[in-house]
């Protein structure tokens, strides 16, 4: 992009400030505030003061997580990843561009496209080159360009992963003894929001879903939807959200929307009876469902009173027709109406059925649920998510000390440096020599300061467990934490139970 002479002139200035966008710490309205009257929390000023994440001038809506905000979001990611053993989801890997063709199959290209960004392939290649790569002598020049043109032509960066989801349960035939099928993908999402409306982590244009889609009968909808209803359930009560969430269904949109009314309203019903069997209370956003099938919505609040779309639940006939999908069952007409059938002549008979797409993401994006974690919890993380869990401070720095605190450190994070001797220098490990790494944040403060200057520091900077390393520790293998005095291998055990626990 050619930028005009004022704009090239106020660049260097640019680059010398800091790279958090000034727009992104000023979209909160003023507050009426008494004199020592605390502002409510700004998941963007904290993210600063924490150094969790920030924004930058050369990327708008594309957060860069810094390492304490990359350790709250992996940590997150990994929760989900532990739960999908009981829920049943299998994590595939899939493309972040696309041919545009896949978007006009899936009617993203109709009524999408606003939201998309468009990707072009390089395809100006010398007959030489094209010669080279392929070894073909295309007769035919007017062909040749039409399958460059195909093979490298325009492309469209993925707003969300069901095309791609689909195309994986194409790949193999299925029975019906398969379904359901569960398909859970993390891969980063790009959405082209427009510029005014980029909020720090709320609202971004690179980001990250617990995206899952569910393959499955038509008999076995309502189960699978109160299934995520409760998966939603169990993660935000760990989160501490417990059921201050609301539900919400969007109905079919007025405009750009696939399928028919009949189809539409077979799946809203289905939706209000899942809604009605999980006893919480749900309202009608009429029209405010995705092109392709309604959709429940888990909205939460930020610490403004704003709402905020997290987890949704959509239920879609349209992108299994699209793609054809199919899976093979019994008396075929009556599984596609989710009925069942005893007559042993209908049974008999195998056919091809279209399974039901349950798009569902219980974090939603994984950036704006931390936005709302970063306010609700307000620098007080919880053990198991806090990017600064333990730290190790040294009395003093003597040498027995030091190397005390590094060893305490070693034990309570699982790194073992006879086996990493033996691996780096090419020899396996001895039998009873592991790695076991705990995942545990730990840091060490060695610094030739008093002791009360270092815990004071450490309690503002937000530890959750301030351990004390002194000679008396060196000489009892010991570290204190409190008034109490523990052996670092019982330690450690401690702290994996808080996260195991949540705590």
């Amino acid at each position: 992009m050619i930028r005009s002479r004022t704009a090239r002139s106020a660049l260097p200035a640019l680059i010398k400030r800091q790279w958090t966008c000034p727009a992104c710490l000023s979209g909160r309205r003023p507050y009426s505030q008494k004199p020592g009257q605390r502002e409510p929390p700004d998941h963007r000023k904290l993210g600063l003061q924490q150094e969790l994440f920030i924004s930058s001038l050369y990327s708008p809506g594309s957060p860069m997580f810094l390492p304490n905000g990359a350790k709250i979001f992996n940590r997150l990611v990994d929760f989900l990843r532990k739960q999908y053993v009981r829920y049943g989801f299998e994590e595939v890997i899939t493309p972040t561009i696309y041919k545009k063709s896949l978007w006009a199959k899936s009617g993203h290209l109709e009524n999408y496209a606003d939201d998309m960004y468009s990707v072009t392939g390089n395809t100006q290649h010398s007959n030489a080159d094209h010669a080279g790569c392929c070894g073909g002598d295309h007769a035919n020049p007017a062909k040749a360009e039409e399958e460059e043109e195909e093979e490298e032509g325009d492309y469209g960066l993925k707003p969300m992963n069901c095309p791609g989801h689909c195309l994986i349960f194409a790949s193999k035939r299925h029975s019906y003894r398969d379904l359901p099928i569960r398909y859970a993908d993390f891969s980063p999402l790009h959405r082209n929001e427009i510029s005014g409306a980029l909020s720090g982590l709320t609202r971004v244009r690179r980001f990250h879903q617990d995206d899952g889609h569910i393959f499955c009968r038509p008999c076995q909808v309502e189960e699978e939807i109160k299934k995520t209803l409760d998966f939603v359930k169990v993660v935000y009560t760990v989160l501490r959200f417990g059921v201050s969430y609301r539900l919400a269904l969007s109905t079919r949109p007025k405009d750009h929307y696939i399928g028919t009314e009949a189809e539409w309203s077979r799946a809203e019903d289905s939706l209000k009876r899942a809604l009605d069997a999980s006893g919480m209370d749900w309202v009608v956003k009429e029209g405010d469902g995705a092109f392709y099938g309604p959709k429940i919505d888990i909205i939460l609040q930020d610490s403004d009173g704003k709402e905020h779309q997290t987890a949704t639940i959509q239920l879609d006939f349209q992108l299994p027709k699209r793609f054809e999908l199919e899976y093979q069952a019994p008396a075929p007409e009556y599984e596609a109406r989710g009925e069942t059938t005893d007559d042993p002549a209908l049974l008999a008979e195998y056919g091809p059925v279209r399974p039901v797409m349950i798009h569902r993401a219980v974090l939603g994006s994984v950036e704006r649920l931390m936005a709302l974690l970063i306010e609700r919890y307000d620098g007080k993380w919880p053990f198991w998510l806090n990017p600064r869990q333990a730290i190790i401070l040294t009395v003093n720095t003597s040498a027995p000390v030091l190397d005390w605190a590094e060893e305490v450190r070693d034990v309570l994070v699982g790194h073992n440096r006879k086996v990493y001797e033996q691996l780096e220098a090419g020899v396996l490990p001895e039998q009873g020599e592991v790695l076991r790494p705990t995942g545990l944040a730990v840091d060490v403060d060695t610094t030739a300061r008093s002791l009360g200057a270092k815990i004071r520091e450490a309690r503002k900077s937000g530890y959750s467990q301030i351990l004390v390393v002194g000679d008396e520790d060196v000489k009892n293998k010991q570290v204190g934490l409190g008034k109490e005095r523990v052996a670092p291998e019982e330690l450690r055990e401690r702290l994996r139970t808080m996260v195991d626990t949540f705590a």
